[in-house]
């Protein structure tokens, strides 16, 4: 068989966030460290890279057996993780799964206080106890941005296996963080409004219920609430 599903989500912001860009042009003054941006509207985005590296760790965290002291290479990932985010390197494996970047949906809501804010910190100097002071740009909690990712259906004996795995490594995600200082608390999101559609080829009704089922179970393992 050979088939496309879409799933499309919520990604609610529930901490402040901070997925940076570039700062090479920054004037004196400035914020130092200042989050991406969509070139066309402005607008902070998730790149597609920054949710499938997260997913892609998080997952094989889950799965693999032994992951002291180091991640294992890739290309060393278990077979199930290396047919959803796919490998580089002999033998190629390609990815069954398209990120998308995830662009804003409620911005008009938060126009008149902003998508970002800027939040300032002091790194100490151990050495010297001398602080460093530094304003890292973030995405504002309530900010909500849509999630949409491609699953290539090409064998349908592994279909339910990857869902849940996909599955496993979206719930991960809600427990964790994305983008950066997530140990400090930035970062926080929640999933919803799952949806899983046919997009290409046939599959049967009762299946893609079935599959939105399966994710429809992630939201009620998300942590955090505004």
């Amino acid at each position: 068989m050979y088939g496309k599903i879409k799933i499309t989500a919520t990604i609610e912001v529930l901490t402040g966030m901070h997925i940076g860009g570039s700062n090479t042009f920054s004037a004196i003054g400035a914020v130092h460290s200042p989050v991406i941006r969509d070139t066309l509207s402005g607008n902070p985005i998730i790149p597609g890279s920054s949710l499938k590296g997260k997913m892609r760790t998080l997952l094989v965290k889950a799965l693999q057996q032994n992951i002291k002291p180091l991640l294992p290479d890739p290309n060393d990932d278990k077979e199930e993780v290396k047919r959803l985010f796919g490998t580089s390197t002999k033998p190629i494996i390609p990815s069954r799964l398209q990120f998308s970047d995830a662009f804003i949906i409620n911005a008009e809501e938060l126009k008149e206080i902003g998508v970002t804010e800027v939040k300032f910190e002091n790194a100490i100097t151990r050495a010297t106890s001398i602080a460093n002071p530094r304003q890292i740009e973030r995405v504002i909690r309530g900010t909500k941005f849509g999630f949409v990712l491609i699953y290539d259906a090409v064998a349908l004996d592994e279909i339910d296996e990857d869902f849940s795995n996909i599955a496993t490594a979206l719930r991960l995600l809600q427990m964790d963080y994305l983008g950066g200082h997530g140990t400090r608390g930035y970062g926080k999101i929640k999933f919803s409004d799952f949806s899983v559609e046919c997009v290409a080829g046939e599959l049967n009704p009762e299946k893609v219920t079935e599959l939105n089922n399966i994710l429809k179970d992630v939201e009620k393992d998300a942590i955090l609430s505004l």
